[in-house]
């Protein structure tokens, strides 16, 4: 495996093989992320079109889930996340990019800071009091010659029962979580931008994780076996609506 790339902020990335070859992470050649993507883009020539449907797909076939958390390599892992029904901003960006370069389309993963003006009391629990979410993932795509990004985090279910503008791609403009929900109230917030990798820097992830959130419920519990949390109209909410 190559090792992996990082482009600082505000620089171009540049076609290079790490971005095509399979990662630790983001494992493209695994024989169930191969046949997925090939089973999702079926029939299309066109890598925009492929690349448009393999975001849906991921955006809205695993939920949005951060408290089922797993501070792991292996729960960072592709292929371990196809297999799951869930996942968070970083795993499904993950997942995102694994399928996209199985089939032909280079990828990388972006990582930044961003403050959730919305999120509920329960996560912001959970984060030790915190609302900054340090290293929300996103995937960046290779789509005719040039670079997108596309964060698939928040499932089309997640944001119709709780009234926050889904995350649409059209594969030639950039789609990152919406600054405002679908009542006009502020909801994300990117502050701080660390670059793109050509596979997940799992290490800064831990150690960044581990500092913000010192001491949290977080923390504490992401080695353990995590509880079934799937949101549902009395359960969790992720977003400050109940």
């Amino acid at each position: 495996m190559t090792e992996a790339i990082h482009t600082a902020p505000g620089e171009a990335l540049i076609d290079q093989p790490a971005y095509r070859e399979p990662g630790r992470f983001i494992d493209s050649a695994d024989p169930a992320i191969r046949a997925r993507a090939q089973g999702v883009v079926e029939g299309v020539a066109d890598d925009r079109e492929k690349a448009i449907r393999l975001f849906y797909h991921v955006r809205d076939g695993w939920r949005y889930d951060p408290f089922n958390f797993r501070l792991t390599p292996e729960h960072h892992t592709a292929s371990t996340v196809l297999a799951a029904d869930h996942g968070y901003c970083i795993t499904k960006a993950v997942l995102l990019s694994a399928l996209a370069r199985s089939v032909g389309i280079p990828s990388a993963i972006g990582l930044a800071d961003v403050t959730n003006h919305l999120t509920s009391e329960k996560l912001t629990r959970q984060m030790g009091g915190s609302t900054l979410f340090v290293d929300h993932g996103f995937s960046l795509l290779q789509v005719d010659g040039r670079w997108v990004k596309a964060a698939p985090a928040f499932n089309i279910e997640l944001c119709d029962r709780f009234g926050v503008a889904p995350t649409e791609f059209d594969g030639r403009s950039d789609a990152i979580l919406q600054e405002f929900d679908a009542k006009g109230r502020r909801h994300m917030e990117y502050l701080r931008h660390h670059g793109a990798w050509s596979d997940l820097p799992f290490d800064k992830v831990e150690r960044d994780f581990h500092a913000a959130y010192a001491g949290s419920d977080m923390i504490r519990l992401s080695g353990g076996k995590p509880a079934n949390s799937k949101v549902d109209a009395t359960g969790n909410d992720p977003f400050g609506t109940r």
